[in-house]
């Protein structure tokens, strides 16, 4: 194997394509990272930071839909000595369905059962399936493997995972699958690493808090339960996902309104949580800074903070204690005063935060407390890392 030799991964949004160029160590170490941001809209553009130089820039491109923002894409990486000795390309797939719980090649015969399946998750699928495909047809002679965010959730016990619904239902495949799976592997992973296995084997809470937010109860690696369910606009309220709502209000909506079932998709996909809330931002940040004179951003980031303490009794509850919470995301990385507020009020589960490390976004945000007490940390997670992990392993076997 060629020590020159990099892999692709490639993690496709709704309006957004993440790329890294991965070179193989432990762990797999990023030699060119960056995003394609806005697709669909004006000035679309890709950003990139040069891991060798420490450098970052941008192009602005035309307006682009998935297809063409993955083929400017390739054009870019070709132009780039990094990309002459690609290997493998792993790609973030949303969805499993029921049968997935690891990583696969691609191939037609997936491609198909991806597209059988799409409905599952119809905000997502589309883009990601285009994508495999554009990169296929560049690369077909590498393997291709597609990771996916639900393989983490695969094994939780069945009285979490039914639904309770017709036994039909199930049978067509509609369970709580949980996501965010890539960066709950990255979490445990690194816990190990930063604490050992018998803390990471322990009683987790993990929190990925970003612009899709959801938790994860953990115990000896394996997922408990977690909050998001058949799809990723369960759970928590999010940026503009809604979280969880009583099912009457689309037929509520759908009466009173006419709403169709694609309007409602839309409604709570991308016009609810904090910005429907706030009717003004999507971005916790936008919205601590307008608190103060905006009861609808104070509103907004209180519903939040309260929804995500609900969570954590739960998933305590599930684990019977809790030894390890985790804050990871854009939001649990990054909003000290978010963390605080969640965990005011926790004491009676043994967590509790150091104001002086919670401010200075310390790796370990908990006092030092005597035994009994949970360990709350802040761990920076790294979807990419786990997916070019999975990729090195396919190109070494």
């Amino acid at each position: 194997m060629a020590t020159d030799q990099t892999v692709l991964v490639l993690n496709s949004g709704s309006s957004s394509i993440k790329f890294g160029l991965y070179a193989k160590d432990d762990p797999p170490r990023a030699l060119i990272s960056g995003k394609i941001e806005r697709i669909g809209l004006p000035e679309t553009s890709l950003q990139w930071l040069d891991a060798g130089t420490g450098r970052t820039a941008h192009e602005i491109m035309e307006a682009a839909q998935h297809q063409s923002a993955a083929q400017f894409l390739i054009g870019w990486l070709e132009r780039r000595p990094e990309s002459a000795g690609i290997a493998a390309v792993a790609h973030r797939v949303v969805h499993g369905g029921p049968n997935y719980n690891q990583p696969q090649v691609v191939t037609p015969e997936l491609l198909v059962e991806l597209r059988r399946i799409g409905p599952y998750d119809p905000e997502h699928f589309p883009a990601q399936i285009e994508l495999m495909s554009v990169f296929r047809e560049r690369y077909p002679s590498v393997p291709h493997l597609a990771c996916f965010d639900t393989a983490f959730h695969h094994n939780m016990p069945r009285v979490a995972k039914i639904l309770p619904l017709p036994r039909r239902y199930e049978a067509a495949g509609i369970r709580r699958y949980g996501f965010h799976g890539l960066s709950y592997t990255f979490l445990v992973e690194e816990l190990e690493r930063l604490a050992g296995p018998e803390v990471a084997r322990g009683r987790l809470i993990l929190a990925h808090l970003g612009n899709g937010a959801s938790m994860a109860a953990v115990r000896a690696g394996q997922s408990l339960d977690t909050t998001m369910c058949f799809t990723p606009t369960a759970g928590m309220p999010m940026s503009t996902r809604s979280g969880d709502l009583d099912p009457g209000v689309f037929v509520y909506l759908s009466r009173t309104e006419g709403m169709t079932a694609d309007q409602f998709q839309r409604l709570v996909n991308y016009e609810s949580g904090l910005r429907g809330l706030s009717e003004t931002s999507s971005d916790m940040r936008d919205l601590m800074a307008r608190e103060a004179e905006d009861p609808r951003a104070a509103e907004a980031v209180a519903v939040f903070c309260y929804q995500a303490k609900k969570w954590i009794g739960a998933l305590a509850t599930v684990l019977g204690g809790v030894d390890t919470l985790v804050f990871a995301g854009g939001i649990g990385e990054n909003g000290p005063d978010v963390r605080a507020r969640i965990c005011a009020g926790l004491d009676f589960l043994g967590i509790a935060i150091d104001p002086a490390r919670n401010n200075a976004n310390a790796p370990v945000i908990s006092p030092n407390q005597p035994g009994g007490r949970a360990t709350v940390r802040v761990i920076r997670t790294h979807e990419e890392v786990v997916m070019a992990r999975a990729a090195w392993d396919i190109v070494s076997r």
